[in-house]
């Protein structure tokens, strides 16, 4: 804190302006907003709510993010977070890989599907983009929490595992 002195100054004044800036509020502020964004960067990732089945297979390493493609329990498609329709999906693919640069190699697609919706609807999407031309096509998988038993129900009050991308079986 700055604070004259007495017998100091001459007469000029009682308070002398201070010269330090005072960093703690600043700090307690960035620390704030440090927790802030900690809590809500998980919650942007997919907004389609989709209940992933569970596997024990292992992720995938990849370069360049992927094309998400999701099926809800309704059976809508939603390409990323967007609703489109089944006869339209390939032609907006086709849109996203005319904007890549040019050389690139082509981006995995990823498609989730709602383990409530039936078998069939996932192979009709999977096998319209394949139809497309586009080849590195994968199904997301729920990983199982570690320790847990496979087909066992998840506990109660236990995040979500992120999910995996599963290699396609050829």
């Amino acid at each position: 804190m700055a604070m004259a002195m007495p017998g100091r100054g001459g007469g000029r004044g009682r308070y002398k302006p201070m010269a330090e800036i005072n960093v703690t509020p600043m700090v307690d502020v960035m620390l704030v907003l440090l927790i802030i964004f900690m809590v809500a960067a998980p919650l942007m990732t997919v907004g389609v709510a989709v209940d992933l089945p569970k596997t024990n297979a292992a992720p995938i390493n990849q370069d360049a993010e992927p094309i998400t493609i999701s099926i809800n329990p309704e059976g809508k498609v939603f390409l990323q977070e967007t609703e489109v329709e089944l006869s339209a999906l390939v032609e907006q693919l086709r849109a996203i890989g005319r904007s890549q640069p040019a050389g690139a190699p082509e981006r995995r697609i990823f498609v989730r599907g709602d383990k409530a919706i039936s078998y069939g609807r996932v192979m009709e999407v999977m096998g319209t983009i394949n139809a497309g031309g586009f080849s590195r096509v994968a199904l997301l998988a729920e990983q199982p929490a570690p320790g847990a038993t496979p087909g066992a129900a998840p506990a109660r009050n236990t995040p979500p595992a992120r999910p995996a991308p599963r290699a396609p079986q050829r």
